[in-house]
């Protein structure tokens, strides 16, 4: 199966990225500073592919934390419920012990005087 799925899915798409990398050489001006474009010290010149891998590879890198924050908050939802859950099972054996601890061992046989 991850041989067919090799060959079929991620053989295609690699030769696509070069493809894309190849047709897209030509360096492009990257600039952070809004307001004066090219002159800018935060202004550099780099090839289209590798800035556009580059904001691949941030996007996926951003969602992967998140994703991470997300995990973490469901785990420590679930680690609490389970405590909770843990506190209330103890709470409900320590009642039904005290319950039978009040109660007569041998009923009365005959009516109440």
């Amino acid at each position: 199966m991850r041989r067919l799925l090799f060959w079929t899915v991620l053989v295609p798409l690699g030769a696509l990225v070069v493809l894309f990398a190849v047709a897209n050489r030509a360096p492009v001006v990257v600039s952070f500073d809004p307001f004066s474009g090219e002159n800018s010290a935060l202004a550099f010149s780099a090839p289209l592919f590798l800035v556009m891998f580059a904001a691949v590879i941030l996007g996926v890198v951003i969602g992967g934390i998140a994703s991470l924050l997300h995990r973490y908050r469901m785990w420590r939802a679930v680690r609490r419920a389970e405590e909770e859950a843990a506190q209330f099972k103890t709470k409900a054996e320590n009642e039904r012990r005290m319950r039978e601890a009040t109660q007569p061992q041998y009923p009365p046989l005959g009516p109440p005087p």
